[in-house]
Formats: structure tokens, sequence, C-alpha cells
């Protein structure tokens, strides 16, 4: 596991503002950016920003946690300055929606290794569940200032 906000550190990564948390995302994948629209319409407190994982920033923050940056099978929260992948991830973000969505923090009772099975199948699966997109995920004006890259 790296250090807190390692990325600082890392030259490949471009400067980006990460004092609110950072969803990385496949931005070509239906499912990931129907993913994305969820989380923009449920965060009324505007708390996340994102950044799909094909554009420069994206894709070295990829490579900087040792991830298959054209194979994306996680997403990635940033939060704090410390990374989070698959179930934990996933689980990190829709608490961070606030109630009702919170109560998702109860499946911290499954264990991590099963939990992560099922990300994973569906990570696997996702482009046969909703298929590709064939440009990147865009914003609408009222939305492209919570998006980085």
């Amino acid at each position: 596991m790296r250090p807190d906000y390692s990325y600082r550190q890392d030259a490949a990564v471009p400067d980006f503002p990460d004092d609110k948390p950072l969803i990385v995302f496949d931005g070509e994948c239906v499912f990931c950016s129907a993913w994305v629209r969820f989380v923009l319409k449920h965060d009324k407190r505007e708390r996340y920003r994102f950044v799909a994982a094909q554009t420069p920033l994206g894709a070295a923050l990829y490579r900087h946690y040792g991830l298959d940056e054209r194979d994306y099978e996680t997403n990635i929260l940033i939060e704090g300055g410390r990374a989070y992948f698959k179930s934990d991830g996933t689980i990190r973000m829709v608490a961070g929606l606030g109630a009702p969505w919170s109560a998702v923090t109860i499946s911290r009772l499954l264990p991590r290794a099963i939990a992560d099975r099922l990300y994973a199948f569906v990570a696997r699966n996702r482009l046969r569940i909703s298929g590709r997109r064939a440009t990147c995920f865009v914003p609408t004006p009222a939305q492209r200032d919570r998006f980085l890259g």
C-alpha cells in the first residue's frame, strides 16, 4: 500500500486539486458512466469530483497505483490522499452520499474476499451488461466544474 498523498511525489501524475474525494472511472463504459450519473444525482453536497480513466490524469493515476491503464476493472476512489479500490472504494463512495445511501456500510460485514469477488464479476462483465460508448462520458455544462482532466 502506498503512503497517503504519494501521487504528489510522482512526477508522472499531473497536479490536481485533491481537497475533495476523486472518483476515477472508465468514461467509455456505459455501466460506469451510469454510475457517475447516479453519484451526480445523489451527491447533494457536491462532495465528489470525477475524472475519466482515459484522460492523462486518469491514466497516470492508474499507472501510479500499479493498475493496467487500458483494463479498467476497478474504479478508484481517492479520498484524503489515499486510494480505495474494488468493493472498498464502491462502499465508501455510496456511503459518502449520506442518508439513506450510507446504510450500504452494513455490507462491510461481508468478508472482503467475497465482496471483491462480487465486484470483480460485475467489473469483468460490465461491457457485456451495458456496452461501450464510442466516446467518453461528457458532463453537462452544469456538471463540468466537478470533472478534472
